[in-house]
Parts: C-alpha cells; structure tokens; sequence
C-alpha cells in the first residue's frame, strides 16, 4: 500500500479510537478480499473502507465504491464473521471513509 494509503488508513483509525471504538484489525484479509479497519464499540461492530482522493479534481472518494466492492466487502466480512463466532452477536455494519483535506467523512453502506 501507497504511504499516503495507509497515513489515511491510520487518520481514520484515530478518528474511531476518539470516539470510542476498539480496532479490531486493520487490513485483514479474509475470503480472498480486504478488509481495511474492524472497530467495536460495545454492541457495534463496523467494517470500514476507507477512501480519499488527492483532490476533488480526481472526483469524490465515495465514487470509488460500487456495486462490485461493496460485494467483496460483504465477502470478506462474512469470511473474518466465520473465523471469530464470538462477535455474531454484535450489530455489524459497514461504513465508507471518505477523507478529504484531512478530515473524515463516515458515511454506512445500505447494503
């Protein structure tokens, strides 16, 4: 991964630890696909992509999530879900991270 990937990858993991998650892991490969951050916060369990842009001139990071990705997203959330039983009870959710001039933009994936 680019540095500018994982510097954006950490932003976003801090951005959760300030509000009280727990990272569970960050770039965790489980069923053949990636899984950028898994944070928790009590009951809550989220899988996050992260995306930013250099610019707004390369287009809106959120544009980077697609049909295609949120299908691997759900992969590999399903493959990491089998590997720890222990979390099926939480409420998990998925959530893009849009980082934009160095700020954090969480928005959830309606799957």
């Amino acid at each position: 991964m680019p540095p500018r990937g994982r510097e954006e990858e950490q932003r976003v993991a801090w951005h959760y630890r300030l509000r009280g998650y727990r990272v569970l892991g960050a770039n965790v490969w489980a069923g053949g696909n990636e899984l950028d951050l898994i944070v928790r916060r009590g009951g809550a369990l989220v899988f996050c992509e992260v995306k930013s842009k250099r610019s707004e001139h390369y287009g809106d990071p959120l544009a980077m999530v697609d049909d295609e990705k949120v299908r691997r997203l759900t992969r590999a959330a399903e493959a990491w879900l089998a590997r720890h039983p222990d979390c099926l009870r939480l409420n998990a959710r998925f959530e893009v991270a849009a980082v934009r001039n160095g700020r954090v933009q969480r928005v959830p994936l309606v799957l």
